[in-house]
């Protein structure tokens, strides 16, 4: 029997016998449900936080109210969900496709890849007594009880390892791995190598995504022509998440994707995981809350508030950034830097609710802002003329602003009646000044949050406030209506 086991010999690597590797799932190819478990975790993602929309689970961490989705997106709901069908259609032929044209995979030689790896595993053992002679140390004086500490120290000699194999029909003699060597390569095989690829491909994509998407804002014919779609949504929300133009779609998010999967050399089944991974990742960035409780929003400085911002008109020219880093951003200086933008998010928060309120208010009513051009002024002429200036110069700072022309004499008369009651106990005068100091107060709510003004001490600004507001009504000229008296 031949003996192989000199000092610095390294262990044989196995035979092994290739097989093609049978599906995860019995019922259906790795080829299909690569692409279908992205359709699947898609909808699965933006049916729960369509859930929390409609049941209203959460609305302390909603970033936009219900109000807003439904007054500032200029899409519809229906109209999303036919264009992400229609790019999920094209993204699951891209996907089978480049599975299918892929060579076939196989199995039965992984036990020979761990062993490589623990070659080079006992390769990087060689150079220990040198680094240790580089700091005065001898190897042979460090030996200790323990054999596989100092064979490690010894440069990976392990005179007692051995193992019987067959080379050319003859058993020899030749070295054997250490349990920890073969633990440290499959370390390397399992998880190692798939989090360099999946950090390459993030690397892929995040470039990929970066530039082609902020050339979609800097060039104003792809902007308009496939970009400006997904901006219809200001608003985002879940399910809107590759609501795109058909092209867009395909050269952004699928080319993207398909880049990180060839260039890193991804198996079928890794790519499952992270295309996966990533269209979770994608639909959490447009969901339209900021969980405190959500890993997505926390391991990546990409989240849902980061993204959100993009859609706003304010911050449409930057976070260019998806889905996952934000680090091109912040090195090539297209990061939103304007501070905290709570007080954007609020006014805009109030402003699509004053939508609402004044279609509701119009359905009760049955009566548009037109109506008060459009109509003559009977039978209200004569309240506008005998209206004092006090009860027209109310309408300078009351809300709702009271649209022009008729209703602006209606309202100037019902304000004079509240006037004319001398027998209420506030009196018509503080009466008008209160409706108004509370209306200014409620436009300036925001303003107060953020200085952090106390309940009391708005309190007492309001009564201050329509102390002045009652003072300064008196001696008002006339004009602030539009309407002079004696017509």
């Amino acid at each position: 029997m031949a003996n192989l086991t000199s000092p610095y010999a390294l262990p044989p690597l196995p035979e092994y016998t290739l097989y093609p590797l049978p599906p995860l799932l019995p019922w259906i190819s790795d080829a299909y449900l690569g692409p279908a478990l992205l359709v699947i975790a898609y909808w699965a993602m933006s049916g729960l936080f369509h859930a929390i929309d409609s049941l209203d689970l959460f609305p302390q961490y909603r970033l936009h109210t219900p109000a807003e989705v439904l007054k500032r997106n200029h899409v519809s709901r229906w109209e999303v969900l036919r264009d992400v069908v229609i790019q999920q259609v094209i993204q699951t032929g891209v996907g089978i496709a480049l599975t299918v044209l892929d060579k076939e995979a196989m199995g039965g030689r992984e036990e020979w890849d761990v062993a490589w790896w623990a070659q080079w595993v006992r390769r990087a053992q060689w150079g220990i007594p040198g680094l240790l002679s580089l700091v005065g140390l001898d190897a042979k004086g460090m030996s200790s009880g323990n054999s596989v500490l100092s064979g490690a120290l010894a440069g990976g000699v392990y005179p007692e390892l051995t193992q019987v194999v067959l080379q050319h029909g003859q058993e020899v003699v030749a070295p054997a791995f250490a349990n920890w060597e073969i633990q440290v390569a499959k370390a390397i095989y399992h998880l190692g190598i798939p989090a360099v690829q999946f950090a390459v491909a993030i690397l892929i994509v995040d470039t990929w995504q970066y530039f082609l998407h902020r050339a979609m804002h800097m060039n104003k014919w792809m902007y308009t022509t496939w970009h400006s779609r997904h901006h219809r949504l200001y608003v985002p929300y879940a399910y809107g998440a590759l609501y795109n133009h058909p092209f867009e779609g395909f050269l952004l998010d699928t080319c993207g994707a398909a880049l990180g999967y060839a260039l890193t050399g991804m198996t079928t089944r890794q790519s499952m995981w992270f295309f996966t991974i990533s269209t979770i990742k994608t639909v959490d960035d447009h969901c339209g809350y900021a969980f405190p409780w959500d890993p997505l929003q926390h391991l990546t400085s990409n989240n849902a508030g980061y993204h959100d911002v993009h859609h706003q008109s304010w911050g449409i020219k930057t976070n260019f950034s998806q889905p996952f880093f934000t680090f091109w951003d912040t090195f090539l200086g297209t990061k939103w830097v304007g501070g905290d933008v709570s007080a954007r998010y609020e006014r805009a928060r109030l402003a699509a609710q004053k939508k609402v309120d004044t279609e509701y208010s119009n359905s009760i009513t049955g009566s548009v802002p037109s109506d008060s051009v459009s109509q003559n002024t009977a039978p209200y002429t004569s309240d506008v003329s005998n209206a004092s200036s006090t009860a027209r110069t109310t309408h300078s700072v009351a809300q709702p602003a009271i649209p022009r022309g008729k209703a602006l004499y209606q309202a100037a008369g019902g304000r004079q009646q509240v006037l004319d009651d001398s027998l209420s106990t506030a009196g018509g005068r503080k009466i008008l000044a209160e409706e108004a100091a509370e209306e200014v107060l409620a436009q300036q709510a925001l303003r107060r949050s953020v200085r952090k003004r106390s309940q009391s001490s708005a309190s007492a600004g309001l009564k201050g406030f329509a102390d002045r507001v009652g003072e300064s009504l008196q001696g008002k000229g006339t004009g602030v209506l539009g309407v002079e008296n004696g017509r």
